[in-house]
């Protein structure tokens, strides 16, 4: 699978196509305003051109991070926030008071595997489990032959070169959920609680966007990091079988959707879907991969100060919902499983425009 998007393109396509509007006076396009994660960017970039195909809404994604598309959801500049982990408490309320006192719900509208990528010369078949990543990347294991690698590689001629881990230099809900993963899968050789900052301290080096890590990556040797699939393969990286407890396994669209049979939401009978990843991340389910991410769209359950945007929001996410879905396999995505897709559409059909509590 090889990408050639540009993962800012979303962004700048959009506002391209916005600037076209207004410079004709006119017409009948609706603009969607989005900024946060670039583990979805590929997707928005997607469903910037689904949106463009089945009708006259504007998508315009940027993509800065999930902590900064956070802050821009609060502070009221976008109309939803991009983000790859749910709401903190202290970030419900800040959002709710933005929303007029009422709910912000979270939509994953995407399913992001992340790849254990890796740059390692000669090296094509490369398994770990998640005890000897996390060594990686709290600097525990420190060369490519070390003895608990090799135990996982048997007949592959390991380097004696160093081990560079690169992780996340910005506020990253990527990082908070490889770290969440490591604390369920590897709780062991993971002392850290996850967060959108990568905790271990003097280890290996950063770099900031999914871009930035899978190229940072692809120019360094013996390096490794955890990206969204769509980033390793984009840069030609190794892609490493993670023995989940289970025997190795390949990072494929097969075993993404194995691992999807596990999705539940933490609350099943609420219209707020966040996703029980702590439960996905324990899977251990026999050629499955649940290193998954399940990005979110962040939105106002009601309170918008105009009124047309929760339409236009509904309206923008229907299409991505029934229509977006096709094609994301192609640039490192999963589709929603068809289970949830009732669901999903139940909450963007309850999105209000008025100000009471939603």
């Amino acid at each position: 699978m090889k990408i050639n998007r540009n993962g800012a393109l979303a962004s700048v396509s959009a506002i391209a196509a916005l600037t076209l509007v207004t410079a004709c006076g006119g017409g009948s396009e609706q603009t969607v305003s989005g900024e946060g994660s670039t583990a979805q960017q590929k997707a928005m970039e997607h469903f910037s051109q689904v949106l463009t195909d089945n009708g006259d809404i504007v998508l315009d994604y940027t993509g800065s991070g999930s902590g900064d598309g956070i802050k821009k959801f609060i502070a009221g500049d976008v109309d939803f926030a991009g983000s790859d982990s749910a709401l903190k408490a202290d970030e419900v309320t800040e959002a709710t008071a933005r929303c007029n006192g009422n709910a912000p719900w979270h939509l994953p509208l995407v399913v992001g595997p992340v790849a254990v990528a890796y740059n390692v010369e000669g090296v094509d078949d490369l398994k770990l489990n998640p005890s000897v990543i996390a060594k990686i990347f709290n600097g525990k294991i420190t060369k490519w032959n070390d003895p608990a690698v090799a135990a996982l590689n048997p007949g592959v001629q390991l380097p004696a070169g160093d081990i560079v881990p690169v992780y996340r230099s910005d506020s990253s809900g990527t990082t908070d959920n490889f770290q969440r993963f490591l604390e369920n899968a590897a709780p062991a050789d993971w002392p850290y609680e996850h967060s959108k900052e990568f905790a271990p301290k003097g280890v290996g080096s950063g770099a900031s966007k999914s871009t930035g890590v899978g190229d940072t990556v692809k120019k360094t040797p013996g390096s490794i990091t955890y990206v969204e699939w769509g980033f390793a393969t984009e840069n030609d990286l190794g892609v490493a079988q993670v023995d989940f407890g289970a025997g190795p396994v390949a990072l494929n669209a097969e075993s993404a959707g194995n691992a999807l049979e596990s999705l539940a939401f933490k609350d099943p009978a609420s219209k707020d879907l966040v996703v029980d990843t702590d439960a996905l991340f324990a899977s251990k389910a026999p050629g499955a991969y649940p290193l998954l991410l399940t990005p979110y769209s962040i939105v106002c359950s009601a309170g918008y100060e105009d009124e047309a945007t929760s339409q236009t929001l509904k309206d923008a996410f229907t299409t991505v919902l029934n229509d977006g879905q096709a094609g994301l396999e192609e640039i490192g995505y999963v589709p929603v499983p068809e289970a949830f897709k009732a669901k999903l559409q139940g909450t963007i059909d309850s999105l209000s425009g008025g100000s009471g509590n939603a």
